[in-house]
């Protein structure tokens, strides 16, 4: 492992996503070729792009380090420092003109989440957490401080797979909160660290979708674990609570366990 400080490392991490997000800028709004995945999910030459690009730069910089893409798979997962990437989150956002897609980018220390890195770059935002220090281009941010659900902000991720497959914890989430939207993908959990939505409740996640979003929303001051309330790892379910405060988690954890 090259001798960084975790300071420089934030910094080239933050450097990597604005780089990242001129490669998707360049197709956005664009003729994309469209392919879809065997779990019917889209991928766009601009996914392909964006990681491809992202990988030299790492190849180039961390060659002994571990990397784990949307697009082109894992390796290296058991040494002491690992990226992971998804270089278009929200491909549907991004293929219909709709300008919420992110870029996101976790480092992982010894398997957990030291580094995490929320870009969007058709709103030429990047958020970041390191430690105690959350930003949103440089600028401190900080969760909302809500304690109650019933005056929460709160936000519903993929709510067809979320009926599929836990039906009842959806009825109860829809009866919940002062507001509530139904929503997809990286946004709001970004907002959330800064303080403008209370609660994100997602589902049907892999690793490179909420790996990045740890390190995030906990310098933020938030809190982000499984529906257990155990801690997010490459191994966990997919299902995703974030939450400004203990107390609102806590709320949410008697929801959905």
């Amino acid at each position: 492992m090259p001798e960084i400080t975790d300071t420089a490392l934030l910094a080239y991490a933050t450097r990597l996503a604005e780089d990242a997000a001129q490669v998707a800028m360049g197709y956005f709004r664009g003729k994309l070729g469209i392919e879809v995945k065997p779990d019917l999910s889209p991928v766009t030459v601009a996914d392909k792009a964006v990681e491809a690009f992202v990988r030299g730069r790492l190849a180039q910089d961390f060659p002994n380090d571990g990397l784990f893409g949307e697009e082109e798979g894992a390796s290296g997962l058991e040494r002491a420092r690992v990226w992971v990437l998804d270089p278009i989150d929200g491909t549907r956002s991004f293929l219909s003109g709709y300008p919420t897609f992110g870029f996101l980018l976790a480092v992982l220390a010894h398997g957990k989440p030291k580094i995490g890195v929320v870009g969007i770059p058709a709103m030429g935002e990047v958020y970041t957490g390191l430690g105690n220090m959350a930003a949103c281009n440089g600028r401190p941010i900080q969760v909302s401080g809500q304690t109650r659900l019933s005056d929460a902000i709160l936000y519903i991720h993929e709510a067809e797979h979320m009926r599929a497959g836990d039906g009842a914890v959806l009825d109860r989430l829809t009866t919940k909160g002062a507001t509530r939207r139904f929503a997809y993908d990286c946004y709001a959990h970004a907002l959330l660290a800064a303080g403008h939505i209370d609660a994100v409740v997602d589902y049907n996640l892999q690793p490179y979708d909420f790996l990045p979003l740890c390190a995030l929303i906990e310098a933020a001051g938030g809190v982000i674990t499984d529906w257990h309330g155990q801690p997010l790892t490459l191994e966990s379910d997919g299902r995703v609570i974030s939450a400004a405060t203990p107390a609102l988690h806590a709320e949410l954890l008697e929801i959905t366990r």
